[in-house]
């Protein structure tokens, strides 16, 4: 519950969101108290979260206040007592630094896993495997996310390309067809070069898959599959490295899968790329001077 919420956070109303923020960072308070303490710790109206309830998909206020308790109870206490909320206060220690850092990591991995549409991805897997051509899209931190996909395709014999250059991905995307495939990865589904690649994709005739952490983020408008994680950036880590693992988890299940439908092939192709380059490592024999 608390993932669905903060992945629509962006795309609720700014009353919306000062209820939201209060519900993610506390959803055992949130259960306790009743609509108008919530309200009145938003600084908002009763209709407000009500209007907020059924934006996240409850019925009402007594819904909403069962679900955030079940999800109180399961939720995991971090090992460090003073690892709350994920954000790293000021003069926090290096100590507090790595374990409220190695906690929330953990954290968006586990919780990408739990919300993930095995439906969804069996579709996009079915797609991977019966394309001519994939092409993989991606900005920035999501570019080496992008790229490792295109890479991990590529050694299993998969026709996989990823263009860091928005001029040439639009190039090469608008030369994709009906059986071809195209991969937008952005962590917050508004970078304007990816999109724009997947639309031109996606005018081609070619199936588009999203990566996004926001379900109802302008990318998913140009997207025949979206899939989803779960990692909230917090101070010090806009581009966070929970962001990146939780898109390189799903990435893995996808190139599992795929290899998984052909696993003779795939391991034919492993063991002729290993190979390939073993012998440009150093020996245990050889020692730097």
């Amino acid at each position: 519950m608390i993932v669905h919420i903060s992945g629509l956070l962006p795309s609720l109303s700014p009353a919306e969101q000062r209820v939201a923020r209060l519900v993610v960072a506390d959803p055992a308070d949130a259960a306790r108290r009743t609509i108008t303490d919530l309200a009145t710790a938003a600084e908002t109206s009763e209709a407000t979260v009500i209007r907020f309830c059924r934006s996240v998909g409850m019925d009402g206020y007594p819904q909403l206040r069962i679900r955030l308790a079940a999800e109180a109870a399961r939720r995991v206490e971090p090992p460090d007592a003073r690892v709350v909320g994920g954000d790293i206060p000021p003069g926090a220690d290096l100590a507090q630094i790595i374990a409220t850092i190695a906690f929330n990591d953990a954290r968006a991995v586990e919780e990408t896993a739990e919300q993930l549409d095995p439906a969804v991805c069996e579709q996009v897997v079915e797609a991977i495997v019966g394309a001519g051509r994939i092409e993989v899209y991606g900005a920035g931190a999501s570019g080496f996310v992008a790229s490792d996909f295109q890479q991990k395709l590529h050694r299993i014999g998969r026709m996989a390309f990823y263009f860091p250059d928005v001029h040439t991905a639009l190039t090469s995307a608008a030369l994709l067809a009906k059986d071809d495939v195209a991969v937008g990865i952005s962590h917050s589904g508004t970078t304007a070069d990816v999109i724009e690649v997947l639309e031109q994709a996606r005018a081609r005739g070619a199936s588009t898959v999203a990566l996004t952490n926001f379900p109802r983020s302008p990318i998913t408008d140009v997207a025949d599959f979206v899939l989803t994680t779960a990692a909230r950036e917090t101070t010090y880590r806009s581009g966070a490295m929970a962001s990146r693992l939780a898109q390189l988890t799903v990435v893995d299940c996808l190139f599992v899968g795929v290899a998984a439908r052909n696993r003779a092939r795939a391991r034919r192709a492993l063991e002729v790329t290993a190979d390939a380059v073993r012998t440009r490592r150093v020996g245990p024999g050889r020692r730097r001077g």
